[in-house]
């Protein structure tokens, strides 16, 4: 494993954390990254969202890897390094390294360091013989892969749980533009896609009865009281889902239940009654549009599989040079 100085990263993101920060209340609309969900309690908030009765993203999307796997690795070939961006528990990428064919190795790349390095010691004692190099980084940004890695064949990019439906269209297309390059011209790249859908279902998956996501979103209020030194009340913020169209997607946001005020590094910063915090977005697509956009970084879908209920896709991309 390679992970980077966890005291250096833990000083390195207090301050962008704060920076984060500062920079969602001084612009319009409040928005702050959803990477910053992700400390050690978000990460399992997280998890225990997977398991909810309303959240259907993930036992979908491990259905159609299941029902799909011996064709997906049949395509996949043998002998890829499987890159996974966001992997978090990697619970369904044990699934896909048991199902490929002599892969070479696995590199997850997350930016939760404590959560990462622990998934990744739990899935190499499942799998032994498989080289494990755990990577800490933002994969929204310009990341690069270790140095050292085993010999392989081919790349393969692994991006399940629909978490590129978190990233803005423009980001999308960067992300998609650098994994071709740091993966290489004959990479494939796996992608689990949320598909658009009525907004019932998908304000039932953002804001579930349990209040398992309204306690996620709150923990990020925590998180920012923990490390940022503030008294935030998370319990004078509501949670709240949002479905817009065009494009379509969900919003969550913490609601200001009465007026905030923030003093950070000497500055004062207020947040009047009913103003909100617009903490993720969660874009919804359709195979085309989704094809579309991966077109414009050189990469082809060429296969997909979906759900009976067609409300999730597991796409398969191939680097222009495949072809």
């Amino acid at each position: 494993m390679f992970p980077t100085d966890p005291k250096t990263d833990k000083a390195s993101d207090v301050q962008s954390l704060r920076e984060a920060l500062v920079e969602a209340l001084e612009r319009p609309g409040h928005h702050i990254s959803p990477i910053w969900f992700y400390d050690q309690r978000g990460s399992e908030l997280f998890e225990e969202i997977t398991k909810l009765p309303s959240y259907y993203l993930a036992r979908t999307e491990i259905k159609i890897l299941d029902d799909n796997l011996e064709e997906i690795s049949k395509v996949i070939g043998a002998d890829r390094l499987v890159i996974e961006l966001g992997s978090g528990s990697s619970r369904k990428t044990l699934r896909l390294l048991e199902a490929l064919e002599q892969p070479a190795g696995y590199v997850p790349v997350d930016i939760s360091a404590d959560y990462l390095l622990q998934a990744a010691a739990s899935l190499s004692k499942k799998l032994p013989s498989l080289p494990v190099m755990a990577l800490v980084a933002d994969f929204t940004t310009m990341f690069s892969l270790p140095l050292s890695l085993p010999p392989h064949r081919s790349r393969l990019g692994f991006f399940p749980g629909s978490t590129v439906g978190n990233l803005e269209v423009a980001e999308v297309l960067s992300l998609l533009t650098h994994c071709h390059k740091v993966f290489g011209d004959e990479a494939a790249f796996l992608i689990g896609v949320d598909l658009d859908k009525s907004p019932e279902v998908l304000i039932s998956a953002y804001d579930d009865p349990e209040g398992v996501t309204a306690e996620f979103n709150r923990n990020l209020l925590k998180r920012i009281n923990r490390e940022l030194g503030l008294e935030i009340d998370p319990r004078a913020f509501a949670h709240q889902a949002r479905y817009f169209t065009d494009p379509a997607r969900i919003e969550m946001h913490l609601v200001a239940i009465i007026d905030q005020k923030f003093e950070i590094s000497g500055r004062t910063y207020t947040l009047a009654a009913g103003e909100s915090f617009h903490t993720e977005t969660s874009h919804k697509y359709t195979i085309e549009s989704f094809s579309q956009l991966a077109e414009k970084a050189d990469w082809e879908v060429t296969q997909y599989w979906c759900d009976t209920k067609k409300r999730f896709a597991v796409l398969l991309l191939e680097a222009a040079a495949c072809r």
